[in-house]
């Protein structure tokens, strides 16, 4: 029926990363359980109709088949094994044999000829990107993507391909984020689509830190995102996405360099007596040279002062303390320009540099005046 061997570690690494995907709940009952297909290679998979993670694993076939395994007993006894190669047997009637060393297992699988197929892409001309550079610019913009069901397509992010630029940017409608991305070589082909935020987590988690390419695959409905072990497949938003330049087109401003890990820090101590419960704005007065923090909540009051370069002539606005926290750390330099117009207008945050490789925009919240 199915029999492979492979190192108990690459086992557990695949089970750990296809089991993301696999249904919590489903009318098919199918889709709770992880689908082994022993063929050519060793390959996992986890579906939940929404999105869909393949892992392939190195071992070796002795006997090719398909079969649905329960997903955590399966994890917990693969992880349980001592650090060894692990052979596992499927026969006939679904009766899984799991040996490693003097260490056996069994338990009951299901026949994997009712798993749906995950939705093909054509393997055309992809978008190859290095994986450090793919998943650092997910993880600057995915905080900014919009919880708000009644405009789906803002729950995920947009992606701009370009011939020499690749640009993300997620919206909530009190901040944007926008990372980009310069390629050395021209791009193949230009495209444009928006990706659900909880795929992106999970592309996430499928990314490594070193510069080894991933590639990304546009189909009509479907995108995939592919590296050398695993692909994710998913569906992509349907609407329109708000015209996020437009926001960002501003006029005279008053331009202040802030060191990013001052400004977190002071941000993060007048935090503390902010909730989701009990919720008020940070009052920032940006001063000659500094900027003043206040904020007030039943729970408390916290005081603090930032140094930064430059006067901002004692502008006082508003911010939601994590949305400005969030953006801050999210800036990949040592230092930030902040960009500001008015009390009433947002915030911007770029490159000191004048590169335009992140842009941070946040709206400000109107303060009751205090006495």
């Amino acid at each position: 029926m199915m029999k492979f061997t492979c190192q108990k570690n690459l086992l557990v690494s695949a089970i750990s990363m296809a089991s993301r995907t696999v249904a919590a709940k489903s009318p098919f009952a199918v889709l709770e359980g992880l689908y082994l297909r022993a063929g050519r290679i060793l390959e996992l998979t986890g579906y939940n109709l929404e999105t869909g993670i393949t892992v392939s694993v190195p071992a070796e076939i002795a006997e090719q088949g398909e079969c649905v395994l329960p997903t955590r007993l399966f994890f917990d006894m693969i992880r349980k094994l001592p650090e060894d190669e692990v052979t596992v047997s499927v026969d006939e009637k679904y009766k899984v044999s799991i040996r490693a060393g003097i260490v056996s297992f069994t338990l009951s699988a299901e026949s994997g000829e009712e798993y749906p197929d995950l939705p093909e892409v054509k393997e055309e001309d992809g978008i190859e990107i290095p994986q450090n550079v793919l998943k650092e610019m997910i993880a600057g913009t995915i905080f900014s993507a919009s919880e708000n069901a009644t405009r789906p397509i803002h729950t995920g992010c947009l992606f701009e391909v370009e011939e020499d630029c690749v640009t993300v940017v997620a919206v909530d409608g009190f901040r944007l984020a926008v990372r980009r991305w310069h390629p050395e070589k021209k791009l193949p082909q230009t495209m444009k689509f928006v990706v659900p935020a909880a795929a992106l987590r999970e592309v996430m988690n499928l990314l490594s830190d070193d510069e080894e390419n991933a590639e990304f695959i546009l189909g009509r409905r479907h995108i995939v995102f592919c590296t050398n072990e695993a692909r994710l497949v998913c569906r992509i938003l349907e609407g329109e996405f708000m015209d996020w330049r437009k926001v960002l087109m501003t006029g005279e401003s008053t331009k202040l360099v802030a060191r990013v890990s001052a400004l977190a820090a002071s941000l993060d101590r007048v935090s503390l007596v902010v909730n989701e419960k009990f919720k008020s704005p940070v009052r920032c007065v940006f001063g000659n040279q500094n900027v003043d923090f206040k904020t007030s909540t039943v729970m408390g009051t916290a005081h603090d002062n930032c140094s930064l370069s430059g006067d901002g002539k004692d502008l006082e606005i508003g911010f939601n303390c994590r949305y400005f926290l969030d953006a801050v750390k999210a800036v990949p330099d040592s230092e930030v320009t902040l960009e500001l117009t008015n009390g009433l207008s947002p915030m911007v945050l770029t490159p000191v540099d004048g590169r335009d490789e992140y842009t941070y925009l946040v709206l400000p919240v109107r303060m009751r005046s205090e006495g």
